[in-house]
């Protein structure tokens, strides 16, 4: 799970800077930047906070984090599809 990776993702996706992210998530840019840099892991309640100050599902957060083999319940071609759709919706989210 890289969880951090989804996070900048979304972050950058969102046009957000990470001082952006960390104010609305109430944290600091420094352990946001941690996240982004896989040298920290976080809480769920500060995954919970994330999501909500990127305006998503927490679960597509996680969606988003899992590696190759995470997913080997889920054909290739339709967790394809899922990540496309789902940075389709933050693109559209960003545009409202």
């Amino acid at each position: 799970m890289n969880l951090g990776k989804s996070i900048q993702t979304c972050r950058v996706q969102r046009g957000f800077s990470q001082a952006d992210l960390a104010k609305r998530a109430g944290i600091s840019v420094s352990y946001l930047s941690m996240l982004e840099n896989s040298k920290r892991d976080p809480t769920i309640s500060t995954v919970e906070k994330l999501a909500s100050a990127l305006g998503m599902p927490i679960e597509l957060l996680f969606f988003l984090g899992a590696e190759q083999g995470e997913l080997a319940g889920i054909d290739k071609d339709l967790a394809g599809q899922l990540a496309l759709a789902a940075l389709g919706l933050l693109n559209e989210k960003n545009n409202d």
